[in-house]
């Protein structure tokens, strides 16, 4: 058994103090304060290099999953998701029922004017 020494059971050889504060220099920087609507507040902190108009007005609440604004008074409306569209719903947007009935009709054609062929050199 090694007895005497000065070791702190559990800390790193050359740790130096316990409790040492100083890890190197902290950039200047700056705090920004966000709202969302339940009035929850988060804060950011940005470079106090950047410039004040590359500090985003709007972020993501990271408890709400709402939008949160720099304005404690008027935080910004939660947006409002669309439903999700089938393929179907976008190509009725573009199509109107005439338009959808030719191309049904063309495709067809050509489905029948192949399987015919196809059918025909069996």
């Amino acid at each position: 058994m090694v007895q005497g020494g000065s070791a702190i059971r559990g800390s790193r050889v050359g740790a130096g103090p316990m409790g040492e504060m100083d890890h190197g220099v902290h950039a200047a920087r700056v705090s920004v304060s966000y709202w969302d609507a339940l009035g929850n507040e988060t804060v950011r902190h940005y470079s106090a290099e950047v410039a004040a108009e590359d500090i985003p007005e709007i972020i993501d609440c990271p408890v709400s999953g709402l939008p949160a604004g720099r304005d404690r008074e008027n935080p910004p409306a939660a947006v409002k998701n669309e439903p999700y569209k089938t393929h179907l719903a976008y190509v009725k947007e573009r199509r109107t029922s005439e338009e959808a009935e030719r191309l049904l009709d063309e495709a067809l054609s050509k489905l029948r004017e192949r399987r015919g062929k196809t059918s025909s050199t069996h």
